[in-house]
């Protein structure tokens, strides 16, 4: 893994400072990314589009626990790291234990904040923080019938089969 790219919790700010004086316009988006299909790529290549580069907040494994239960998640926090950092539209990965992005996204002040068309924009963390110093809030169309649930509804029906 590209572990330059996998930037500490506690470097964000300083990530967030070097990369605002090359005036490029950050996105960021934040997730879980367990199991990742070709609707997570699309939605993190689109999100890519709105800007210069694309920063993905990772929850943690102990928040994905709180936020999803004690099953999840199915690969551990470094290894959905690794996979998003094979992404080409992925240029920075942070971990993150909070259940909510809110403090990463205080750090990093994106010039875009993206998340699926899934959540209405009163419901996105951060929204308004990022629109109160001129950013921009996109939500993204998810691609139909693509969904960690709906894949691990298939793969529970074929062990079922058995």
């Amino acid at each position: 893994m590209p572990i330059d790219r996998l930037i500490p919790r506690g470097r964000a700010a300083s990530l967030a400072t070097r990369l605002h004086r090359t005036s490029r316009r950050i996105v960021f988006t934040n997730g879980v990314f367990d199991i990742l299909h070709r609707g997570h790529v699309e939605y993190l290549t689109k999100a890519r589009s709105f800007g210069d580069l694309l920063i993905v907040g990772l929850n943690r494994d102990s928040s994905v626990r709180k936020i999803k239960g004690p099953s999840r998640p199915y690969q551990k926090e470094r290894d959905r790291a690794a996979v998003l950092l094979g992404l080409r539209a992925v240029d920075y990965v942070i971990l993150f234990s909070e259940e909510t992005p809110d403090l990463l996204i205080r750090a990093l002040r994106p010039d875009v904040l993206v998340k699926g068309a899934d959540y209405r924009e009163s419901e996105i963390v951060g929204a308004e923080f990022v629109r109160s110093y001129g950013g921009s809030v996109r939500r993204v169309r998810l691609t139909p019938g693509r969904s960690t649930t709906s894949i691990l509804k298939r793969m529970s029906r074929a062990g079922k089969k058995r």
